[in-house]
């Protein structure tokens, strides 16, 4: 299988995980991402709810609970991590947490917010990558991978899902927030978020690359996952707070456990 991966990275460029156009658009903004009045404002209220579903979800499945570092001991991976934002709450939880993300930029803003945190110093480490391109030193690494507000910037969304599958152990997890791509999705995520509200900067996202749920959980469930959960989220931008919802319509979040050696989750589920 990893000869076959190597071949098929060689002989196709379009199988990549990582769109350029996504790229140059993010290097204009690398240096804001802990401005947290700025374009990710959104992204930094947003771990309100991320982080706590993150660690409940984990705490569930756990019975080894440390007070106080309740992650400690859990490998993430945080695919895309752009600034630090998610990798930073996760770190000191007492995960041990590894940030990639393809643009060096982002990876430079995030060492050095790092630095001024010494508890962060042993937790969490930044890696200029690509998914694909640390799946054969990682095969199996990792208990947990995050991937937040990423797939909407993917090129190849089955090739990222099935990287996902090989670097996460058996029984381990996977966490995804994105967005839905319906009208209504169209109208908040783009005229008023981008063009009229500002809350986000123009031309971040393309309506058709965002991913239903239905989609998702089918390609998750085809590249060996158990989808355990789907949940809405609504952002209020007159608060600026984010909050669960039934309706998956716009933004939502996954947890998916991949399956065991027998197909099945094995006895770490509730």
């Amino acid at each position: 299988a990893l000869f076959r991966l190597a071949v098929r990275r060689l002989l196709s460029t379009s199988r990549s995980s990582v769109d350029s156009t996504e790229m140059r658009k993010f290097q204009l903004l690398a240096h804001k991402w802990w401005d947290e009045e700025g374009e990710f404002s959104a992204l930094h209220s947003m771990n309100d709810i991320r982080v706590p579903f993150i660690r409940d979800t984990l705490l569930s499945m756990s019975s080894n609970y440390h007070l106080g570092s309740p992650l400690s001991g859990v490998k993430i991976l945080d695919v895309g991590c752009g600034g630090g934002l998610l990798s930073e709450p996760l770190g000191r939880l007492g995960a041990s947490v590894t940030g990639i993300d393809p643009l060096e930029d982002n990876i430079r803003t995030a060492d050095q917010h790092k630095s001024f945190d010494p508890v962060l110093a042993e937790r969490v480490r930044y890696k200029s990558s690509s998914l694909e391109e640390i799946v054969e030193e990682s095969m199996e690494t990792f208990d947990v991978i995050v991937a937040s507000e990423v797939l909407e910037h993917v090129a190849d969304l089955e090739t990222f899902i099935k990287c996902c599958s090989q670097v996460l152990k058996p029984e381990g997890s996977l966490f995804i927030t994105t967005i839905n791509r319906t009208q209504l999705s169209y109208v908040l995520g783009i005229v008023v978020a981008e063009k009229i509200l500002g809350i986000v900067p123009e031309g971040t996202h393309e309506w058709e690359k965002f991913v239903p749920p239905e989609e998702l959980e089918h390609l998750l469930e085809s590249n060996g996952f158990s989808v355990k959960a789907v949940n809405g989220m609504l952002y209020n931008p007159l608060w600026g707070s984010w909050s669960w919802t039934e309706s998956t319509s716009v933004n939502y979040a996954v947890h998916a456990v991949r399956r065991g050696a027998q197909g099945e989750p094995g006895q770490g589920e509730p």
